[in-house]
């Protein structure tokens, strides 16, 4: 699967590593390839794409871009109907609090910005050191995933099996009202003394 990644910080390379382990061809989409910071991606071994063309040429994009740089970031993609774009980011103020909630998420207000665009809430409900090793967890780390779109959703719950992940189908995109929450309860534990080498798990019986 061509999957194009908006954001090169620590949750994108952590996709990136895992969907490349998993086959997938991966690209990592920048304002300007000829940057330092592109030429550093290429010299880590990473793939890099012009903004402007990498949703054309994916059959699903990512984006790990900090909350306030979302809408510059859709911006900067161009037209995205019909595509799959995964929300994996966490409405966070300076102070690690939720910016949205209960009536709002993150989730929602991308759909909202890319019209047309095939949206799914995923890969914000644990840090960016587990995307990448969630198979070495001794229980399957759970990765809940929101769409309104069926198909959609069910192309990202395969990309979240191939990191090592149980998917979760979590329901329709306002599901995010309460998958940022989520995050946000691991973001306070981990930072809090916990650490960050933990993740929730299903347990059934």
């Amino acid at each position: 699967m061509k999957i194009a990644i908006v954001g090169a910080g620590n949750v994108g390379r952590a996709l990136a590593g895992g969907w490349r382990k998993a086959g997938h061809d991966v690209a990592f989409a920048v304002r300007d390839p000829a940057s330092d910071k592109s030429k550093a991606l290429t010299a880590d071994g990473s793939r890099v794409v012009a903004m402007s063309g990498a949703a054309a040429n994916a059959d699903v994009v990512i984006l790990a871009v900090p909350w306030p740089e979302i809408e510059n970031a859709i911006k900067g993609l161009g037209t995205l109907t019909g595509k799959i774009v995964v929300d994996a980011s966490n409405p966070l103020t300076k102070s690690l609090d939720l910016a949205l909630g209960f009536s709002d998420s993150a989730g929602e207000t991308v759909a909202r910005l890319a019209k047309g665009a095939r949206v799914v809430k995923a890969f914000n409900t644990t840090g960016a050191e587990n995307m990448s090793a969630a198979k070495s967890f001794t229980a399957k780390a759970v990765m809940p995933v929101a769409s309104d779109d069926a198909d959609a959703k069910q192309t990202v719950r395969k990309l979240a099996d191939d990191l090592g992940f149980e998917s979760m189908d979590a329901g329709p995109l306002q599901a995010a009202r309460y998958l940022e929450p989520m995050a946000m309860l691991w973001i306070k534990h981990a930072y809090s003394g916990a650490g960050t080498k933990f993740a929730y798990a299903l347990t059934r019986r």
